[in-house]
């Protein structure tokens, strides 16, 4: 267990070197951003972003996740086939629906910018490959190719974000940075990990049939289940800017971003690790209660003293760094700080719900999810009212759900 554990770790540093340098350049950049652009400005990116994100977990089916599974070449490549395919037909229905909607007049499609309705279909397929590629990548162990992909992303997202505020463009230099800087780093990821290319046809093929007859429970049950779980992470975001406008949506999405950057640089990489070594636990062992314990204990000692720093000095930090006008975003920082430490432990082990064969389980606490979410945010209170009542749902669910996922951990499946 001594020389799991080492590897298990040693890869933890090769994903968290490539993540930190990932996330620095975006952090690095928001002082920046948020003194050349307001907040109306962040809170309508926000949106366009937050559309992008959903569209991009039904492009990939959660397919993606089943090639970790799988290890076959040819069951890999026709898995791309079925993503590439299902992310170009639903790319093109964004774009039609987005141009139809801006053209009849639709009040919500004339907040955005053309480049930002057009661009949708487009940040979408991006986003879905390349999570694609990074799957590929993490079912091989090239955890150091796929963190240098990141990098080239969203070092490229950053600067091109600053550059184009710099040259003047207005708020829409934000859209066509994170579309440039997407592409680069598709680009980076397949020179660096070389994946099957995909097969392109007018309808799916009998081998792509086979296959999404072979992981139907990943498109029937983990798929409504994380897109769900995505809705109900950026239904706030949305129903503040219907209900308090794009003002407040943008002070939220950089508090936001700023709570989300641990899990984003430390929990993101022990998810890609604990991926695998819990597959090859259960493989092994029909079981992966000693990885699932001393990860749990890891990410709690790591996540609590950002926590408290961040309850403690949030409203000052964020008037610091970002300027004065996103003050109001540091209140919301504390309210929500226990929330997001409580995320930071729970979603790297939420990969046991998926090896253990319980997507079912997981469906039915993401629709609780959603339906205490969109509840709190339509009540009538006042923006910190609802959000003092969002944290203390959604974290009570989250205890829930690391006890069932540190149950099935227990589980003696045997072989996957």
């Amino acid at each position: 267990m001594k020389s799991s554990t080492t590897t298990f770790w040693s890869h933890v540093i090769t994903v968290l070197t490539g993540s930190v340098a990932a996330q620095a350049l975006p952090l690095l950049a928001a002082p920046l951003i948020t003194r050349l652009c307001g907040p109306e400005d962040m809170g309508a990116f926000s949106v366009w972003l937050g559309v992008i994100q959903i569209a991009a977990v039904v492009a990939t089916l959660r397919l993606e996740t089943a090639m970790i599974l799988d290890h076959d070449s040819n069951e890999q490549q026709t898995c791309f086939s079925v993503i590439a395919y299902s992310a170009t037909i639903l790319a093109l229905t964004i774009t039609l629906c987005a141009f139809g909607a801006r053209a009849l007049g639709f009040h919500e499609a004339l907040k955005l910018p053309w480049l930002g309705l057009l661009t949708l279909g487009v940040g979408m397929w991006l986003t879905a490959y390349t999570q694609t590629i990074i799957a590929y990548a993490t079912s091989y162990h090239a955890f150091g190719k796929a963190a240098r992909a990141k990098v080239w992303a969203a070092g490229t997202i950053a600067l091109t974000q600053v550059g184009l505020l710099y040259a003047g463009i207005g708020g829409i230099a934000l859209m066509a940075g994170q579309i440039i800087g997407l592409a680069i780093g598709l680009v980076a990821a397949v020179l660096l990990m070389a994946p099957p290319g995909p097969t392109f046809s007018i309808k799916p093929t009998r081998p792509q049939r086979n296959y999404l007859k072979k992981h139907e429970a990943f498109w029937r049950y983990a798929l409504p289940a994380d897109l769900i779980n995505v809705v109900a992470g950026k239904l706030p975001l949305f129903l503040i800017g219907i209900k308090h406008g794009l003002l407040a949506a943008g002070l939220f999405a950089l508090t936001q971003r700023v709570l989300a950057a641990p899990a984003s640089i430390l929990a993101a990489s022990v998810l890609e690790v604990f991926k695998r070594q819990a597959v090859e636990d259960f493989q092994t062992f029909g079981n992966c209660q000693g990885t699932y314990i001393h990860t749990f204990k890891t990410l709690f000692m790591l996540g609590v003293g950002p926590t408290l720093f961040i309850f403690i000095f949030s409203e000052d930090l964020f008037a610091l760094v970002f300027g004065e006008s996103w003050r109001p975003a540091g209140a919301y920082a504390r309210i929500m700080a226990p929330l997001f430490f409580i995320s930071f432990i729970a979603s790297p082990l939420s990969y046991v719900f998926y090896v253990a064969g319980k997507q079912k389980v997981e469906l039915a606490w993401q629709v609780a999810l959603f339906l205490m979410t969109i509840t709190v945010f339509l009540l009538p209170l006042t923006l910190k009212e609802s959000l003092w009542l969002y944290t203390v749902g959604y974290s009570s669910l989250y205890v829930i759900y690391l006890l069932l996922s540190y149950r099935f951990s227990q589980s003696n499946l045997g072989p996957v």
